[in-house]
């Protein structure tokens, strides 16, 4: 049944909004703009690096991959061709919590793209070879090497991971996973994988841009329809933690880096929680920008960080305390310990200085600026309503996500900070050069 929503008007979302759900369970979300003649076609599947299972690492990830290689009707590669060639674009993302993939199109073209989506929903598996997945394989190796391994400071995602939560943490292990998991599974424990999550009932699809809910639940149905819901997907473990950390960790690491650099983060609170969005304001307050207070005081005060390569933001990560990272890069001739000294006192600084008027006031007014940016476009609109969907239920709510931001207080971001940002619940990782024989 289809259940309408009016516009949220003056709020973070002023737009229709309809949602309806297929008899297998796919949910179907629909944004009409008429303003130009473009269409958005996203999708959210439930399945990310938190519900790979031990010795599974880095299935979600590779999936993202294994989509774009063919499915039953469409060969390999021509996904891809038939919607560059129709004007289209197309890309796929995975986190800690989802996977999507999405295509903007002409919006005469959202036929052919749901058909493309609705096939390789049910139609990749039969269509897998073991030349595909083995090719595939590679591609995540060099991407492994390409974006963590062979560049400086590449791989502190992936160690702040395992220090911020323990062994077994469904986000203790980053999306691109372990090559000796991908290297030892076969082509049939990949395919099970695919058809554990790969479902419409574990999947939202968002529509917005020149359309209208009547035509894309119609093609919803016709295109999907069919598809088999799976009864048993696997839940992700779950990711509860009592609260923040009760002791520091840290680690160094001697590396081919050009200057001392320094990562602390923290885990907070669930992204989509009150308090996680009162972490949002102080991460803007504290790093973002050249009047954060890292800028001001370790950049243009005391001199000891470089000023391009300073700053803080959460991971906005849902089913447990979500981290807020923050970073400093030793200018020429700076210490590390002085670095650290610094960056500790400024952070300290949120608990005993309350952020002035006119700190709350810029960071409010940056955080509106990225959210309207966000959804100035037909993809981040139907992305950021997938994501509501997915991980909230209701795509409604994403109205209310700005004025929560707008609502926090000077003395919500002192608590939120007071809870947080606790010395013995730090994480510290360094990266000094490595001396050179």
């Amino acid at each position: 049944m289809t259940s309408p929503n009016a516009p949220v008007v003056g709020t973070g979302y002023p737009w229709p909004l309809e949602t309806t759900r297929l008899g297998n369970g796919l949910r179907v979300v629909v944004s009409a703009d008429r303003s130009a003649p473009v269409v958005c076609v996203n999708l959210w599947y439930d399945v990310g690096s938190r519900h790979e299972p031990a010795g599974q690492t880095g299935f979600a990830h590779l999936f993202e991959h294994l989509m774009f290689e063919g499915s039953v009707h469409v060969a390999k590669t021509e996904h891809m061709r038939l919607v560059q060639g129709n004007g289209g674009s197309l890309n796929a993302t995975t986190n800690p919590d989802r996977t999507n993939y999405f295509e903007t199109m002409p919006s005469e073209h959202l036929e052919l793209a749901l058909w493309l989506e609705a096939d390789r929903m049910g139609g990749l598996v039969p269509a897998l070879t073991q030349e595909t997945l083995d090719n595939q394989r590679e591609v995540v190796k060099n991407e492994r090497r390409q974006r963590y391994e062979n560049v400086p400071y590449g791989d502190a995602w992936l160690r702040l991971l395992e220090l911020l939560y323990p062994e077994g943490h469904p986000y203790h292990h980053a999306t691109i996973g372990s090559m000796e998991d991908l290297n030892a599974a076969s082509l049939d424990t990949f395919k099970a994988f695919h058809q554990h999550y790969y479902a419409p009932n574990n999947c939202v699809l968002t529509v917005v841009g020149d359309t209208s809910p009547e035509e894309v639940f119609a093609l919803a149905e016709k295109y999907f329809g069919a598809i088999e819901p799976v009864t048993s997907i696997p839940p992700a473990p779950s990711g509860h933690l009592p609260g923040p950390a009760t002791s520091p960790v840290r680690e160094t690491v001697p590396a081919a880096v050009p200057a001392p650099r320094i990562y602390v983060s923290h885990r907070t609170y669930p992204f989509g929680t009150a308090q996680y969005d009162a972490v949002t304001v102080l991460a803007t307050v504290l790093g973002n920008g050249r009047g954060s207070r890292l800028y001001q005081r370790l950049a243009d005060g005391k001199r000891i960080a470089q000023p391009d390569y300073i700053g803080s933001y959460g991971v906005d990560l849902a089913h447990a305390p979500a981290p807020m990272i923050i970073t400093a890069t030793a200018k020429d001739g700076v210490d590390v310990g002085v670095l650290e000294e610094g960056l500790a006192e400024v952070v300290g600084s949120l608990i005993t200085e309350p952020v002035t008027a006119a700190e709350l006031d810029r960071a409010k007014a940056l955080l509106t600026t990225a959210w309207w940016r966000q959804v100035s476009t037909v993809g981040g609109r139907a992305d950021t309503l997938g994501r509501y969907a997915t991980q909230f239920g209701d795509p409604a709510t994403v109205a209310y996500r700005l004025p929560q931001w707008l609502a926090v207080t000077a003395d919500d971001v002192t608590a939120a900070a007071a809870y947080a940002l606790k010395p013995e619940s730090r994480v510290t990782l360094t990266y000094v050069p490595e001396e050179k024989p």
